[in-house]
């Protein structure tokens, strides 16, 4: 796991939701430089530690990083993350989105803010990063990992580059692919597309001893990183 270093400046924050006011992990390089963002969306279990770590991660390759709480209304993410899946069962969904639209938004003009701004989620945060790229028009980045694919009559919307990771061994999220596939390049989407065999659903999260793959986890995140890079900074 990264460790907070002297070099980062974390906090956290509240920005303007479409709910009211959403709590979130903001994280970024010291200093005046203006930066690109990245929004980073967490797994089904809520803005747990790993995705506090994902999100200084994020912010040590010279990035704005902000990971907002999709339960804040709800009170929180709870230390019970078992109790956190449940809770987030019962968002609203169109709603939920919202606040991740509004988060673009925030960093897009946040005065530290180069204008430029990607998405990342995991899990049911890769589904949302898919469906944020449908309705954020001014987006320039989205990688979803292992995340459920957006109903093709909505890809035409994505202006965004896309990077795609899949787990090999995720077969329920892996029989979305050739409709995405398809409608992304009916629509000229931009996109790029990696199946990391032998890996199964939730392979980057590191304190999932049952389902981290190291080596797929690194590999993919080498890989968003590049991405990143190309894709938001001059």
């Amino acid at each position: 796991m990264a460790e907070q270093t002297s070099e980062l400046q974390t906090e956290h924050i509240n920005y303007p939701g479409k709910t009211g006011e959403v709590r979130a992990y903001f994280a970024r390089p010291k200093g005046d430089e203006k930066l690109p963002g990245v929004v980073v969306i967490h797994e089904n279990q809520g803005l747990a530690p790993h995705i506090e770590d994902v999100n200084r991660r994020v912010a040590s390759e010279g990035f704005l990083a902000l990971a907002p709480d999709s339960l804040t209304q709800q009170g929180g993410t709870p230390q019970d993350l078992d109790k956190a899946i449940e809770m987030i069962k019962q968002l609203d969904g169109q709603a939920t989105l919202n606040n991740y639209l509004a988060a673009v938004q925030y960093l897009k003009t946040h005065p530290g803010s180069t204008g430029k701004v990607g998405v990342i989620g995991f899990c049911w945060g890769g589904r949302m990063s898919n469906l944020v790229a449908v309705n954020a028009p001014d987006l320039s980045a989205a990688v979803p990992f292992y995340g459920q694919q957006p109903p093709s009559e909505d890809v035409p919307k994505i202006k965004a580059s896309l990077l795609l990771h899949y787990a090999g061994l995720d077969e329920k999220i892996n029989a979305g692919i050739p409709a995405y596939e398809a409608a992304l390049k009916a629509a000229g989407v931009e996109y790029q597309l990696y199946m990391y065999d032998g890996a199964m659903h939730a392979f980057h999260n590191d304190l999932k001893a049952d389902r981290y793959h190291p080596e797929a986890a690194r590999l993919a995140w080498q890989r968003t990183i590049a991405f990143l890079n190309d894709k938001l900074k001059p």
